[in-house]
């Protein structure tokens, strides 16, 4: 069943598109990997070796991360399905 200017199955191909773009997002969020520093990248200060070896590839100290995870980060979203008005723009 098509509805309106869309195509037989467009719904369903939306809902998956949305579903494969966060998928993307939550993997490129996994976390540091590699070799750690020695010191914060920010803030210059050395990294205890503990947190070195708790999370192997972890790039600042615990007061940058805190600050960093404390920040507010806005996040686009995408109009998949778009509106009558955007379309007569």
């Amino acid at each position: 069943m098509a509805g309106g200017w869309s195509r037989d199955g467009a719904v369903n191909e939306q809902i998956e598109a949305s579903i494969q773009d966060e998928l993307a997002r939550l993997k490129a969020r996994r976390g540091p990997q590699g070799e750690s520093a020695a010191f914060c990248v920010d803030c210059e200060e050395p990294i205890p070796e503990k947190r070195r070896q708790a999370l192997p590839g972890v790039k600042l100290c615990i007061d940058c991360q805190q600050e960093r995870d404390g920040s507010y980060k806005a996040r686009g979203g995408i109009n998949r399905r778009g509106s009558k008005d955007s379309q007569l723009k």
